[in-house]
């Protein structure tokens, strides 16, 4: 028995996006927020888009199939997202009609994703045959030796169904006249002045989006660390790595500079940043090659982030992605729900609400309502009164 490759040719995945009718929730991941609508990633089939102009009861309007999607990011009505090996921009203008409107080839790494059984052995990727879908166990006759692994391409664990990390960076940078989608903190995109970023493990690659329906290849440059998610806040990019948080400054956008890095045990980590202070989750799990620690560290940033001083650390049961709004910090700790924070004393939390049976993901806030993503679905609270934080709709996940 082999893993043998399911192949979805070029043509026929450079042909695939396109309008359809909404579908339920089955594998939700990344988010985005801008206007009155909240785009859901379905992980490597597309794109849900939520209308939640009426809070109490979210609407799911449309569906955008790109095959091979994770990550997305917007700018003004253009929405990129990847497919694969490619990035691409559709024109959300009219947002019963989405429309690709451009493509760029072959800009990320060709990468496969894992077999459901992993014990037996995979057979040779054939690179020009298309972009690998999936694995098919099969009986096979070869004469050749038979590799434990596929030898190449590599598999993104970064993009792995079922590590849960399907994965949206932060609020991105102002320019003037754009307007940028908000994202959540699982993100690898991220925007700020012309230029979109978008971060791949060791490698950060810089799209000019001056014209936002039409970006261009700017160019890329290596990380110093296993990158896994991209928060973008105050003219600097923070990356949350599998061993610490680094910064870089965007003084000059094209040429993102090193400052300096906050090292932490070996785990998997999203941050947010704020008015000088990091939050950052650190969650136990093999993919981050950690098996005991699971926390929510503070740290004080100072002399324009270079110099962090660890402030205090709390214990948590699984977190992931989590919120900052004022003196609000949001976590979602998987297993354990949603926890609310009062954090205006860094050495002492105030536990504000908490919501603990339901498995969550990642969440945005924005202006008084709470958007957040998880296994069970997608939530919608309203936190404008603190002492009454409520849940006022859902969409829940289809179980397969």
């Amino acid at each position: 028995m082999l893993n043998v490759p399911v192949y979805m040719d070029y043509t026929t995945l450079r042909s695939s996006v396109k309008q359809s009718d909404s579908r339920p929730l089955v594998h939700p991941g990344k988010i985005c927020f801008k206007d009155q609508y909240l785009l859901i990633v379905e992980y490597q089939e597309g794109i849900h888009v939520i209308d939640v102009s009426d809070p109490s009861n979210p609407q799911n309007k449309t569906f955008i199939e790109v095959p091979g999607c994770v990550d997305i990011a917007l700018k003004d009505n253009a929405l990129y997202a990847d497919s694969y090996v490619d990035l691409v921009t559709i024109d959300l203008s009219d947002i019963n009609h989405p429309k690709e409107e451009n493509r760029i080839k072959d800009v990320f790494p060709y990468t496969v994703p894992t077999a459901e059984n992993q014990n037996i052995s995979y057979s040779p990727v054939e690179q020009e045959k298309g972009v690998v879908t999936a694995w098919e166990a099969k009986r096979v006759k070869r004469s050749l030796e038979r590799n434990a692994y596929p030898t190449y391409p590599v598999y993104d664990y970064a993009y792995a169904k079922n590590s849960y990390s399907l994965s949206g960076g932060g609020v991105s940078g102002a320019t003037a006249g754009a307007s940028f989608g908000k994202s959540g903190s699982m993100a690898r995109f991220g925007l700020y002045d012309r230029y979109l970023y978008i971060v791949n493990n060791y490698t950060l690659y810089m799209f000019n989006v001056e014209n936002a329906k039409v970006p261009t290849k700017e160019g890329y440059q290596y990380v110093n660390g296993n990158v896994e998610t991209l928060f973008v806040y105050d003219g600097y990019l923070f990356f949350g790595t599998s061993t610490g948080m680094l910064v870089y400054s965007l003084s000059v956008p094209n040429t993102p500079i090193y400052l300096q890095n906050f090292w932490h045990i070996t785990s998997c980590d999203p941050v947010v940043v704020q008015n000088d202070y990091a939050y950052i989750t650190l969650r136990a799990g093999t993919a981050c090659q950690n098996t005991n620690v699971n926390r929510l560290d503070i740290v004080k940033c100072s002399d324009d982030y270079q110099q962090f001083d660890l402030v205090s650390s709390y214990d948590m049961t699984q977190p992931y992605g989590l919120g900052i709004d004022g003196n609000l910090l949001f976590v979602c700790d998987g297993s354990a729900g949603l926890k609310v924070y009062d954090v205006s004393d860094k050495t002492q939390l105030r536990m504000l609400a908490s919501f603990p049976k339901i498995q969550t993901y990642d969440v945005i806030p924005a202006d008084g309502y709470l958007f957040m993503i998880g296994d069970d679905g997608f939530y919608l609270y309203d936190y404008s009164d603190i002492t009454n934080i409520r849940v006022l709709g859902n969409i829940p996940v289809v179980k397969q």
